[in-house]
C-alpha cells in the first residue's frame, strides 16, 4: 500500500466492527477519501487473515457497469464466494446499485461475508428500502482532511503559512498529488465541484434548473455562517432577478446536504435543547471547494473560513453541532457528544475590550460548567483563560485531538 497515508482516526473506528455481523457503511462527499479507506480496511484485514477472500466492486469502474440492481449484485457476489475461507465484500459507491439493500440484507442473514460499503448519498440510509437494514448497519462518516491530516499529507509543519494554505485550498486528499499552488488546486476543485453538482445533486435528485442551483450555491458560499431561512434566500435571489420559489430552495438545500456537500446546522435553546425550525446556518464539507466557487478573498473571508473549519473540526471529533441560543444571546457552536457538551465562540481578532467582552460575555452568561472556548487568530497576551473560559488560537484548536 505504498503511497497511501493512513487516516488512523477512521481506521480505529472501523476496527471494533471487523468480523461483526453488521454492514459497515462509510459515508461522505465525493472525493473525501472513502475509496482509500476501503483499501486501508482491506490491508488491515489481510494482515489479520492472509487467506481472506476479498470481493471488491467499484461502481466507478467500467468493468462493474453490468451490476445495476440487487439481483445482479447477488449473482456476482455468490459467484465469487469461496468455501472454507473468510469472505469479505467491499462495494464502492453502493448507491449506484438499485435496491442494493435487499442483496446486502440477504447476504448478512446468511452470514456469507463481512460487508463494507461506501456511499455519497444520504438518501441511501433513509426511505422504505433503508428500513430493510434498520439495526443491521453502522455508519462511519468520512470527512475531508483535518488540519493535522493536511500537514501530514503535504509534509508541512504547523504555522501561520500552513494554516493560511489550509484555509485557502482546503483538505481534499487528492490535492497533495497536485501540489500547493492555489491556482492549480482550484482548477482541480472546480472539476470536483462540477462532478458533485451534476452526478450527486442534479442527476440523482432530478433537478431541472441547474442555473438556479448554481446561484443558490454561490449565495451559500457568500454567506457561510449566516443565519437565514429558505424564505429569506428566495427573497434575496428574487431581488437579484433570480426567481426561485421557497419550496424549490428547500428542495435544493436538501439535495446539497444529501450529497454531503454542505451541512445544515440548526439553532437550539441551550437550556432545553429545543430545536428551532426557522433560522439555520450552512457550512461546506470542504473549505477549498467553497473558495473555488467564488472569487476568493482570504482577508475579506477570514471570519467565514474560520467558522467553517471550526465546525468541521467539531463534527470530525464526533460532536452533534448546533447554533446555541441563550435568551437573546447567540453562541456560535454548541457541541454534544456522549451526554457531554461544549460551547465555542469564533472571532477573528481580540483587538479591544469591547470585542473581548462580547465574545467572552456570551459564554460567561451560560450557567452550566461545561467547557467553553473562544477561538481567534491571536492570543490573549500571556494568559489563555478569561473568566474561566479557555482562549485558543485557531492553530491550537485545530491541533487538538480531543476535548
Amino acid at each position: 500500500m505504498e503511497g497511501i497515508i493512513k487516516r488512523q482516526r477512521y481506521i480505529e473506528r472501523v476496527k471494533p466492527f471487523i468480523g461483526k455481523q453488521l454492514i459497515k457503511i462509510l459515508t461522505g462527499q465525493r472525493r473525501v477519501g472513502k475509496s482509500y479507506m476501503l483499501k486501508l480496511i482491506i490491508q488491515e484485514i489481510q494482515e489479520r487473515e492472509p487467506k481472506a477472500n476479498i470481493i471488491s466492486i467499484d461502481k466507478e469502474l467500467e468493468e462493474f457497469a453490468a451490476i445495476t440492481n440487487h439481483q445482479e449484485l447477488n449473482e456476482y457476489v455468490l459467484g465469487k464466494l469461496k468455501d472454507n475461507q473468510p469472505n469479505y465484500l467491499f462495494i464502492d459507491e453502493v448507491q449506484e446499485i438499485s435496491a442494493f439493500q435487499r442483496c446486502l440484507r440477504s447476504l448478512l442473514n446468511q452470514n456469507t461475508c463481512d460487508i463494507y460499503c461506501t456511499g455519497s448519498s444520504a438518501n441511501m440510509l433513509s426511505g422504505e428500502l433503508a428500513t430493510l437494514m434498520a439495526g443491521r448497519y453502522i455508519e462511519i462518516p468520512i470527512h475531508s482532511l483535518s488540519y493535522k491530516e493536511f500537514l501530514t499529507f503535504n509534509r508541512l509543519s504547523d504555522g501561520t503559512e500552513s494554516l493560511q494554505l489550509y484555509l485557502t485550498i482546503g483538505g481534499l486528499p487528492y490535492q497533495h498529488h497536485i501540489g500547493l499552488e492555489p491556482s492549480l488546486v482550484f482548477e482541480y476543485l472546480k472539476n470536483v465541484y462540477a462532478s458533485i453538482l451534476l452526478k450527486d445533486v442534479v442527476s440523482r435528485e432530478g433537478i431541472r434548473n441547474v442555473s438556479l442551483l448554481e446561484n443558490l450555491v454561490a449565495y451559500l458560499a457568500d454567506n457561510v455562517g449566516s443565519l437565514f431561512s429558505a424564505q429569506n434566500i428566495s427573497r434575496y435571489l428574487k431581488s437579484q432577478q433570480v426567481a426561485i420559489p421557497t419550496q424549490s430552495v428547500i428542495n435544493y438545500l436538501h439535495a446539497l446536504t444529501n450529497a454531503y456537500f454542505i451541512h445544515k446546522v440548526s439553532r437550539a435553546d441551550i437550556n432545553g435543547l429545543k430545536i428551532f425550525e426557522i433560522g439555520e446556518k450552512y457550512y461546506f464539507e470542504d473549505i477549498g471547494l467553497r473558495n473555488s466557487i467564488r472569487s476568493f478573498n482570504y482577508r475579506g473571508d477570514i471570519g467565514k473560513l474560520m467558522e467553517n473549519v471550526v465546525f468541521l473540526h467539531l463534527i470530525r471529533s464526533g460532536f452533534r453541532v448546533f447554533v446555541g441560543k441563550d435568551g437573546d444571546q447567540e453562541i456560535d457552536f454548541m457541541g454534544e457528544r456522549n451526554g457531554e457538551r461544549l460551547y465555542v465562540q469564533v472571532c477573528y481578532l481580540l483587538t479591544d475590550e469591547k470585542t473581548i467582552q462580547r465574545e467572552f460575555g456570551n459564554l460567561a452568561a451560560i450557567a452550566d460548567n461545561y467547557p467553553k472556548y473562544v477561538i481567534s487568530m491571536d492570543s490573549l497576551s500571556s494568559k489563555n483563560t478569561y473568566k474561566g473560559i479557555r482562549q485558543l488560537s485557531l492553530n491550537e484548536f485545530l491541533m487538538m485531538d480531543d476535548f
